[in-house]
């Protein structure tokens, strides 16, 4: 590494260039699970201690681009897209079962094809959903859990952004429905990445427009509407995640993006109910927080990480 490299990416020095070079590499797979073809990002050696990275709504393991490399010498770093997402298939809603459940389940499966028995876990959006599941069924497979806007407790929930959609989840009617399509329209993604963000010039467009084709597909917003719905099954499950929480003490991290319309920084805190010594970070960002303080926060996770993963 040059020395510019060592002054913008210290955290890196400790490797070797060659090493560190060649651990940044992401490589691009696809596995087959239960049927269903689930591409995934791999980066670093798969001897070194996993990080599960769970993307969230509406993008996929793009979202974690830029984070893979400041990662992957220290540890082996793996990213799917869930069914309905990115690469991985996207069959048609009347055809496949979009729900938190299932993508659980499939997610679940992928880590044990894949021969990932311990692993910690990134989670964000709808990756907390998907991930606390895996994290109840088996504890002793989670080394720790960054959380990064994942929400695991009704005061996330709890302000104007979700009131049409818990409309739609007491009545799943057309009406409804179609106050809930403008959330898969280009505008919606535009915001999700823009709003809270302090330096929008961070924010590389690329990344919403990437969103916005995987949302146009034919057929899409009928997965997308399936998967808002199948999110009411989520509240119900917060008091066995958070009697998880307790009962297992993770270590955690949360670095959360204060600025967040969605899920705002009222989710953030009560994480320290159950799990006082986590480390909470509110950071001065929005809903992709990783678009404009990656660094920032790969260095809280190289940091914590080493010390977490110590014990």
């Amino acid at each position: 590494m040059s020395e510019l490299d060592n002054e913008l990416y210290p955290e890196l020095s400790d490797a070797a260039p060659e090493e560190a070079l060649e651990a940044a590499i992401i490589r691009y797979h696809t596995v087959a699970i239960d049927g269903v073809k689930i591409f995934y990002r791999e980066a670093g050696a798969p001897t070194a201690p996993t990080l599960l990275l769970l993307h969230g709504f509406p993008t996929s393991s793009h979202m974690f681009r830029n984070l893979i490399p400041l990662l992957a010498d220290r540890y082996h770093v793996v990213a799917p897209d869930y069914p309905g997402y990115g690469q991985s298939d996207a069959s048609p809603a009347d055809q496949f079962e979009y729900s938190f459940d299932h993508l659980a389940h499939l997610i679940d499966r992928f880590t044990e094809v894949l021969g990932l028995d311990r692993y910690a876990l990134y989670v964000q959006d709808y990756g907390a959903p998907i991930g606390y599941r895996l994290a109840a069924a088996h504890p002793e497979r989670i080394t720790a859990i960054v959380v990064q806007n994942g929400n695991a407790y009704d005061e996330g929930l709890d302000n104007a952004f979700w009131a049409p959609i818990k409309e739609y989840w007491a009545d799943r009617s057309e009406a409804n429905a179609a106050k809930l399509r403008p959330l898969v329209a280009l505008e919606a993604t535009r915001w999700q990445y823009s709003e809270g963000m302090r330096q929008p010039e961070l924010v590389s467009p690329d990344a919403w427009m990437l969103d916005q084709a995987y949302l146009d597909r034919p057929g899409n917003d009928a997965i997308q509407l399936a998967m808002l719905y199948s999110y009411g099954s989520n509240p119900g499950r917060y008091p066995a995640w958070q009697a998880y929480f307790r009962d297992h003490q993770p270590p955690m991290l949360i670095t959360w993006g204060q600025n967040d319309k969605i899920f705002p920084a009222e989710g953030a805190h009560p994480y320290l109910r159950d799990l006082p010594q986590a480390e909470l970070h509110l950071l001065d960002t929005g809903h992709f927080a990783l678009e404009d303080k990656g660094a920032e926060i790969a260095a809280l996770m190289r940091d914590f990480l080493g010390r977490a993963l110590r014990h």
